[in-house]
């Protein structure tokens, strides 16, 4: 790990709070971004805003090349001081103010004086050893050393404060003592028992003050190497005695289900809280429900019963009404399960009447916050936008805003203060600082991330429509090579989202997955088809890939390249697709379909959808896309696979897969090379250790990927020309 001073200077350059807009140059002025410029980004991962609005905690992601990770840091922004460095230790998440607003709490993988292992470390995952546990720490708003809430080696699955900010509240799994844990590996050795040993959740409840006399009593702030040393060898022999719950923590209730999100109350009586697997698979939709409890404890009451999955829950100022989102592809509250678009919901906490919000916006609801009078504020996504509007009723009103797209909307406890994202195809997302939420186009930069974005790379871009052969308007994104908009016989790559419930629209993105600027900046023209499934275009649009799953968005695309090619724009002599998750189960559908591509790049797509419902951690959405498990609909199974179809592949193609991917298991890239080895189709495969579905353990994993993907692109076009 590089210094942190040095860390700290590099990053707070560029998060310094934006000035003047840079002078515009002409596009040919400009050298076109570089690979390593484009993979050296910083990405922001959340926001949190004071109570009064006086202040906002930042959290970032950013490469470390060095150590093989990526760092995830968290800023602070007041308005009397602008932007400055909070927590640097590589791995602090989530921040939450308290109710007053003097602290910050957050969860950090950081270690205590004395515990083995950096916070960190690269690939590894927070709390995925014995030797790091993701806790709980809080931080004073004016600055100073970071304290533990509490010592115990427990992964913090969530928290939120009580409403006097006395106390925090947070779930972890029900732990084991030594002698259980002894026991256990005494009879079971390393076996795995695949469900008998999961574990549900505690909720738990804790007050901070004694935490906090507690680390400072014990853990020094720089403890030196003697100190160290000396208090590892007391806790190892202290092992066997020590507790396994925090001494003062109160327990709450008791789940058999993973606790995803706590959401206490505003008048300190309740608490609601919604569930998730233990196992985290999606193998039906029970696991995912509300519910609420005292806050002194008793009987838990279950609050929702339906086949959908709930997700930020907000309590009403009077503490009467719950609201809640269900997500794009999530489920459905209207009746049995299907993917729909997202959704806003608020339940009245004691009858359990259940109220659809914003029910005449036709677009996709994602998320959505409430200002301090109760008014409801919404993120939705219609077609290539992402605009705000103001939630009443059945009714969702358009905020004035700035084209483009907004995301990660956060609001104030005690004013109508708001902070939000905001980007485009050509300005990185930055955080905004609103006075004013009705009116989110009256904005105020906290950061200036990634500059170089703002400054060279900026390609031309245009939404482009065709029509289906069943009458249909199917939209995309065309993306440009510099100084190439209106030009005609483009080479093209034909890059695929993922999902399917997503859709490419007008903002930034600039990593492994979404790399459309980068290929343009590389001379392709990029066509981003926003097919049958895809979020954003009301729900008969998307629950038409049901129950044929890659066939009907499969001929969406093709019409579409085919219309790019009847126009002009388009060569179809220089012709190239690619797409990861969804998007890789739709590259490799289409070269069965057509030889017409002259090179894929494909990762983490199914070739098959047996195997895959058995392996994969979201059966029962796949079950749902299908018409029913494997054996009640074998022949769609078979005829919507690209498997079964490979004697008529000709096209070169690259594959990646993260090794140890869980949501498209890592075996179906392994078929897919046999089977490409087998007909003697050039190929080659790439698998990245430890990761799973996306690459978010080591930040050279991303980078090798999409270097390689250029260069295949590159090397089949080339071979087509001569």
């Amino acid at each position: 790990m590089r210094p942190q001073s040095l860390c700290i200077a590099i990053a707070s350059v560029s998060l310094h709070v934006a000035a003047s807009g840079l002078a515009a140059f002409s596009q040919s002025s400009k050298p076109p971004i570089t690979l390593d410029e484009y993979f050296n980004t910083t990405a922001i991962t959340s926001t949190a805003l004071a109570p009064d609005g006086s202040a906002a905690a930042i959290g970032t992601e950013s490469p470390d090349w060095k150590n093989n990770a990526f760092r995830h840091d968290l800023w602070m922004w007041t308005k009397a001081g602008g932007l400055r460095p909070l927590a640097h230790m590589g791995n602090e998440a989530s921040p939450a103010f308290s109710p007053d607003g003097k602290w910050i709490a957050f969860v950090s993988d950081r270690p205590l004086p004395g515990e083995n292992g950096k916070a960190g470390d690269a690939g590894s995952s927070a709390g995925g050893d014995d030797d790091k546990a993701s806790r709980i720490w809080i931080i004073a708003v004016n600055g100073g050393e970071a304290l533990p809430l509490y010592a115990q080696k427990l992964d913090a699955h969530s928290f939120a404060w009580s409403a006097d900010g006395a106390a925090i509240y947070y779930s972890v799994t029900q732990p084991l003592t030594e002698e259980q844990k002894d026991a256990q590996k005494a009879e079971w050795k390393d076996v795995t028992r695949w469900r008998e040993q999961h574990r549900g959740d505690l909720l738990l409840k804790q007050a901070i003050a004694p935490a906090l006399v507690a680390a400072v009593a014990v853990a020094p702030p720089h403890p030196d190497k003697d100190s160290a040393r000396d208090a590892a060898k007391d806790a190892k022999d202290k092992k066997k005695s020590e507790p396994v719950l925090p001494p003062d923590a109160e327990t709450i209730a008791r789940s058999i289900y993973a606790i995803g999100e706590i959401a206490p109350s505003p008048d300190g009586k309740t608490i609601a809280f919604e569930t998730e697997p233990v196992h985290h698979r999606m193998e039906g939709p029970a696991n995912f429900e509300m519910y609420m409890v005292s806050t002194g404890g008793g009987e838990v009451r279950q609050l929702t019963h339906n086949e959908a999955s709930e997700s930020n829950l907000r309590w009403s100022p009077d503490s009467k009404v719950l609201h809640f989102a269900v997500t794009a592809a999530s489920g459905s509250l209207e009746g049995k399960y299907r993917d729909v678009q997202g959704r806003l919901y608020r339940v009245d906490a004691a009858s359990g009447k259940v109220e659809r919000l914003g029910s005449n916006f036709d677009g996709t609801f994602d998320q959505f916050s409430l200002l301090g009078d109760g008014r409801e504020i919404a993120l939705g996504m219609k077609g290539t936008e992402t605009q705000l509007y103001l939630i009443e009723g059945d009714k969702a009103t358009k905020l004035p805003g700035r084209a483009g797209s907004y995301g990660g909307i956060t609001t104030a406890l005690h004013s109508n203060a708001m902070v939000v994202r905001w980007s485009t195809v050509t300005d990185p997302t930055q955080v905004y600082f609103a006075g004013d939420p009705l009116h989110p186009d009256q904005l105020t930069a906290l950061t200036n991330l990634n500059p170089i974005f703002g400054e060279r790379a900026k390609p031309e871009w245009e939404a482009y429509t065709w029509t289906a052969d069943d009458g249909a308007k199917v939209e995309g994104m065309l993306i440009y090579p510099p100084d190439k908009k209106g030009a005609k016989h483009l080479r093209m790559f034909t890059l695929i989202h993922g999902g399917p419930a997503d859709a490419d629209g007008n903002k930034f993105g600039a990593d492994w997955y979404d790399w459309a600027t980068l290929a343009a900046a590389n001379g392709w023209l990029v066509f981003r088809p926003n097919y049958r499934g895809s979020s954003g275009y009301g729900d008969e649009f998307m629950l038409q890939i049901e129950p044929h799953l890659v066939s009907k968005p499969g001929k969406d695309i093709m019409e579409g390249v085919d219309a790019l090619v009847k126009d002009g724009i388009a060569d179809p002599d220089h012709l190239a697709i690619g797409g990861y998750s969804y998007g890789g189960y739709m590259t490799n559908w289409l070269i069965t379909q057509t030889t017409r591509f002259k090179s894929a790049v494909t990762g983490a797509g199914a070739v098959e959808h047996a195997a895959n419902w058995g392996n994969d951690d979201e059966s029962w959405d796949d079950a749902w896309y299908l018409g029913g498990r494997p054996w009640e609909n074998p022949n769609l199974y078979q005829s919507e696979a690209a498997l079964f179809q490979f004697d008529k592949v000709k096209t070169p193609t690259h594959l990646v897969q993260g090794g140890s991917d869980i949501r498209v298991s890592f075996l179906e890239g392994e078929a897919m090379e046999r089977a490409l080895e087998s007909l003697g189709i050039p190929h080659t495969f790439l698998v990245f250790p430890g990761e799973g579905h996306g690459l978010g353990k080591n930040p050279w994993h991303g980078y090798i990927k999409v270097r390689e993907e250029l260069k295949w692109l590159d090397k089949y076009d080339r071979q087509s020309s001569n």
